[in-house]
């Protein structure tokens, strides 16, 4: 039996092993995986770079790219074939907030990399930013 109200729970995705275990957290506490809403969110490449300039690097090529990965590790995973997978652009912890608050979810399961001290000062944390900006909680998984 399912922990959670029926809402969405969303969780973001940057095709390492840790959003890989993120996600299996969040089937383990579904009974309907089709309410996981799994996010990645993608940066286009500089404006000058040659497949930008041509057009075959667009938002709409990097989303179906990102889709396709996604679905191809989805295979044969129980459940996974029920997530819906979307591809944002833009910050990411703002991006997957606002994703969240519009899926009206209920919960923000995030994994963290876990850099500390210099590292953290110049990479960031967009699980720091995540829960700081959510209107709904946010369950972070470190490894």
């Amino acid at each position: 039996m399912s922990l959670f109200t029926g809402k969405a729970l969303v969780v973001p995705w940057d095709f390492s092993e840790m959003s890989q275990a993120s996600l299996q957290k969040a089937i383990d506490c579904v009974d309907d995986p089709s309410l996981i809403r799994v996010v990645h969110v993608a940066t286009l490449p500089p404006a000058g770079e040659p497949g930008v300039l041509w057009g075959t690097v667009t938002e709409d090529s990097i989303a179906e790219h990102c889709q396709e990965s996604f679905a191809k590790y989805c295979q044969g995973k129980p459940g996974y074939d029920r997530v819906t997978f979307t591809t944002l652009f833009g910050d990411p912890g703002s991006q997957i907030t606002e994703y969240a608050e519009n899926e009206n979810a209920e919960l923000i399961i995030i994994s963290s990399h876990g850099h500390t001290g210099l590292a953290h000062l110049f990479i960031g944390s967009v699980a720091e930013r995540v829960v700081r900006l959510a209107h709904c909680p946010v369950l972070v998984l470190r490894s």
